[in-house]
């Protein structure tokens, strides 16, 4: 019956969830309606897994080499040539969208080739419509002091949320558009437009600027370069701070699908393996000493209980994250006749935000995240610390291939499980995530704060690093060999069978902690002896504890002691633990139709 679960489990992974798997280790897109006109390249598009320094971006900035036809790749603005005028008229002409869309490329690729002959949005054209120095400046006389600017650089690691910034932004242009705050041709410009900036972030092509301190700057001046006017009217009814909220729900959202489908995979290596070996006897431990036999699907089912529990709190977290901020502006809303609701319907939000300054201000969800992430890791800690334990030659329970261990760069003889002791001290960093955000956050008054720049490192290491050792620990748990005759020795300890003879004394009505203590003396007795309490003399055990069974203590079997256990529904007999194991297979099956997002 197990088996037929399992089989219908595997199945269903493999019909619902192909991307399980290599594809699977790209970070899935939001959902975004056809209708929002996502670039096709923005399906390809993954943020930078890495945080690049600020030394390297500086450099990125400088000149470039010139190119054949002595245009410079720098990010000072450069004169328009002849070529590039008209193809930007090409582009804001109507006739030309027009033909575009119905040529066989599309207008996709009709916006490409016009960005191709205009030049990159790398040789920082600065359109007129708009400053970028303009944008950055307004009521102050003087730029920003040197120090001011390079503390105020995020664009090294917010850039990781470009793909949601275009993704609000396409969404928010179309509400803008309904909204009658836009013409179709602009709402249509900027779609192309994002289109060319997208495909320029895949190929690695596009070029970020310091100077322009984040992801929605950067990208807005692009677009502003790119379609004039149309880019400029982008961030009409909308501030960074509720543009940025909106950014990390989407990535929140992402991120919590993708966890999701690696901790659903070592949930599935758990209870495949408590399946396959689970009827092995092994000793089970408090304080690290011996204290019952357990089984070995028992021990790893337990593992499996502590992830369908972070699981759950992934699910509940993604029902929250479905709250459109953006609406909200800088905090108290906007007076321009908006419809979210067009821009939640675009990218999948269930529900508007009710209250704008908690819009702007709350990170909530962010540090529910990041304690979700530190409890998940501290989880995955435990596991890693058994596995390190039962590997070494005291336990010697199991064994790991050598592709899952490393040796030592002067003692030839070591084989260590690096990958469990790496999974035990990454642990460490999402927790002071956690603790990081939750002291930037603490003091902050009402409503959005400058500090809140710093709640986006913490959150994708976090993220990265959940992404790093779920896969890591699948597949120790996949590979794991146990040990079955030394599991078996240390599981038929000599003094175990004490709780079992104090039960069997209970039965025959003698008030527990009097068993308790008649068993402790035996116990101490056979000890003095160097005697198993199964080998002691029946006299010697009416002595002290008269009321039980003759031949009681030989009965007291290592197979009967994990057999007794079949009171308990959580309990170590196999009864109990197979039927976990059918449950957990059917439970995983079914958590494939209801996804946590």
């Amino acid at each position: 019956m197990v088996s037929s679960s399992r089989s219908n489990c595997r199945l269903a992974r493999r019909a619902c969830r192909p991307e399980v798997g290599n594809s699977c280790r790209q970070r899935p897109q939001p959902a975004v309606p056809a209708e929002s006109k996502i670039p096709a390249g923005f399906k390809a598009m993954t943020a930078p897994t890495g945080l690049q320094s600020r030394l390297e971006l500086e450099e990125n900035a400088k000149e470039k080499p010139e190119s054949k036809g002595g245009r410079s790749q720098t990010a000072a603005p450069a004169p328009k040539s002849e070529s590039g005028r008209k193809s930007k008229k090409k582009m804001a002409t109507p006739t030309a969208a027009k033909t575009a869309e119905n040529s066989q490329t599309g207008p996709g690729d009709a916006a490409a080739e016009a960005a191709t002959a205009a030049g990159p949005v790398q040789a920082g054209r600065e359109n007129p419509a708009v400053s970028h120095k303009a944008i950055l400046k307004g009521r102050l006389a003087q730029g920003p002091h040197p120090a001011l600017a390079a503390a105020s650089i995020s664009v090294d690691f917010d850039r990781q949320l470009a793909q949601y910034d275009i993704a609000g932004s396409l969404a928010h242009a179309r509400m803008l558009f309904e909204a009658a705050l836009i013409s179709q041709k602009e709402y249509e410009d900027i779609g192309r437009g994002f289109e060319i900036i997208t495909r320029q972030i895949a190929a690695g092509e596009f070029m970020w600027k310091p100077e322009l301190e984040d992801v929605h700057m950067n990208l807005e001046k692009a677009l502003t370069d790119l379609v004039g006017p149309a880019g400029a009217k982008l961030h009409t009814a909308r501030s960074r701070n509720d543009q940025v909220a909106l950014d990390e729900r989407l990535y929140l959202m992402a991120s919590v699908s993708h966890v999701d489908m690696f901790l659903s995979e070592l949930r599935y290596q758990l209870v495949l393996k408590a399946e396959h070996d689970g009827k092995m006897a092994m000793p089970g431990y408090t304080h690290l000493q011996r204290a019952q036999p357990v089984l070995v699907g028992h021990h790893l089912m337990a593992y499996y209980q502590m992830f369908s529990r972070d699981r759950q709190r992934l699910k509940d977290l993604g029902a929250k994250l479905k709250v459109l901020p953006l609406g909200s502006g800088a905090l108290s809303g906007t007076g321009l006749p908006i419809k979210p609701e067009v821009t939640a319907r675009q990218l999948g939000m269930s529900a508007l935000a009710p209250n704008s300054l908690d819009a702007v201000a709350s990170r909530d969800l962010l540090m529910e995240f990041l304690a979700i992430g530190a409890i998940m890791a501290v989880h995955l800690s435990r596991l890693a610390e058994d596995l390190v334990l039962w590997c070494s030659q005291e336990f010697d329970f199991v064994s790991l291939p050598d592709s899952l261990t490393t040796t030592s760069s002067m003692m030839p003889h070591k084989k260590n499980p690096d990958g469990a002791e790496l999974i035990r001290g990454k642990a460490g960093r999402t927790i002071g995530n956690l603790v990081t955000l939750l002291t930037v956050v603490k003091g902050l008054p009402m409503s959005y704060n400058r500090d809140l720049q710093e709640d986006k490192e913490p959150l994708f290491d976090t993220v990265d690093t959940l992404l790093k050792v779920l896969p890591l620990a699948s597949a120790m748990i996949r590979s794991l060999r146990f040990n079955k005759k030394k599991l078996a020795l240390a599981a038929d300890d000599p003094y175990t069978p004490a709780t079992d003879l104090a039960d069997h004394l209970v039965l025959k009505g003698v008030p527990f902690r009097e068993a308790h203590e008649k068993v402790g003396r035996l116990v101490a007795m056979a000890l003095e002896l160097r005697l198993a309490l199964r080998d002691l003399d029946d006299d010697l055990v009416a002595k002290i504890c008269p009321e039980a069974d003759e031949g009681i203590v030989k009965k007291l079997t290592l197979a009967h002691l994990i057999a007794a256990r079949h009171t308990t529904p959580g309990g170590t007999a196999w009864k109990m633990v197979s039927a976990r194991i059918k449950e957990a297979f059917g439970a995983l099956a079914a958590e494939i139709l209801e996804p946590v997002l």
